[in-house]
């Protein structure tokens, strides 16, 4: 059977927030209409369709239990603890579930205690103008006959899972694993766009490595986080759902709904699989730009060193021309000083002096030759 799409466009909520009256049984607050509450939407549903839609918490509780056969969803933001307590006393929630959905920042997990199954999950949205993934934390409770989901942030957005559900009665007729599966598989269709996104930016990483950008191992380092991070929200999801499939027998899941929660943890595998890709992918980037960059810095060096040695050379034939040069100015000077030689005023003492400055410079032009500094 072909999968059900269930995408996560934007939402609109309105509020309600708890007041200090309790209903007669004592179990949920009363609330009322005000700008700011955690309540978002709250159905009550029977063979798959909507047959309430009530504005607080009590009025939900009350239609749920007028007849049997009945499922609520209770959708809520950031909700305070005393809402949750009261959710707790009257579902009997595990305190140790309570804490973590008020608390948050929790890693993805699966954890059942009795009859109610509590789940945390991380949406994720990549935001390709800063290149980071943007994560929304989801607590789930799911029992026989409600489901209580708790955001922490704007995403994942619930309303058109809960739209998509509802224009299917069919398939939100099999129970509250319904409703577990539509939202695991709107949070998983949410990861499609992510890992698009990164593999854009790795195909650019790769480019810029071989033009030779200075700032890409930087760039290579940052969208590694990004990487591992999605990873952190993503890798739990194959135990989660490998969890989830071991208790289909004992929990008498629906054959249907069997069916597409395996789809859905063959899409995590598959994801979870392409962000190992990545992570390698980026590895050997910046391995290879280790490299590059390495040859470059030693091309640098080789050029550095024979420009120098260049320079050597000439320093060499400037140095040994000024000596050859400076060896008859220094024998004409001593000669020129006033001075009483006795060869200075004869004819031969010219010659000699030209003979040893001639010497002397043929001398020092061999020595330079073999030397070759000339």
């Amino acid at each position: 059977m072909a999968r059900r799409r269930l995408p996560l466009p934007s939402m609109g909520r309105r509020g309600m927030v708890p007041s200090r009256d309790l209903s007669q049984d004592g179990a949920i607050p009363m609330a009322r209409p005000v700008r700011g509450s955690s309540l978002v939407d709250s159905g009550v549903y029977r063979g798959g369709e909507r047959v309430a839609s009530p504005k607080d918490l009590t009025a939900t509780v009350a239609a749920l239990r007028e007849e049997p056969g009945r499922t609520a969803w209770m959708g809520l933001y950031r909700p305070a603890a005393q809402e949750l307590t009261a959710l707790a006393e009257e579902f009997d929630l595990h305190e140790l579930a309570v804490e973590d959905a008020v608390v948050a920042h929790q890693r993805p997990k699966l954890e059942r205690y009795g009859k109610t199954l509590f789940v945390v999950l991380r949406a994720a949205r990549y935001l390709d103008a800063a290149e980071e993934v943007e994560f929304g934390e989801l607590h789930l409770f799911i029992g026989p006959d409600f489901v209580i989901t708790v955001r922490h942030a704007e995403s994942p957005d619930l309303s058109a899972v809960r739209r998509r559900l509802e224009a299917d009665p069919e398939l939100l007729a099999r129970g509250t694993e319904a409703v577990l599966y539509a939202i695991l598989d709107a949070v998983v269709d949410g990861y499609g766009p992510v890992l698009r996104g990164l593999g854009t930016d790795i195909d650019e990483i790769e480019s810029q490595v071989f033009s030779g950008d200075p700032q890409v191992s930087r760039r290579i380092y940052e969208l590694s986080q990004e990487v591992v991070d999605f990873q952190r929200a993503v890798t739990p999801l194959v135990s989660i759902l490998s969890g989830l499939t071991a208790g289909f027998e004992k929990y008498g899941v629906d054959e249907e709904l069997q069916r597409y929660l395996r789809d859905v943890a063959d899409h995590v595998t598959v994801t979870a699989e392409r962000i190992d890709g990545y992570r390698g992918q980026l590895r050997d980037i910046l391995q290879v730009n280790a490299i590059l960059v390495g040859q470059r810095q030693n091309e640098e060096i080789k050029a550095m060193t024979e420009a120098s040695y260049a320079q050597g050379e000439e320093v060499k034939k400037i140095s040994s021309w000024a000596a050859i040069l400076f060896t008859p100015s220094l024998i004409s000077g001593i000669y020129g000083m006033n001075l009483d030689f006795p060869e200075k005023d004869t004819f031969g003492g010219y010659l000699f002096a030209l003979g040893l400055m001639l010497v002397l410079s043929v001398g020092l032009y061999a020595a330079f030759r073999r030397r070759g500094w000339l």
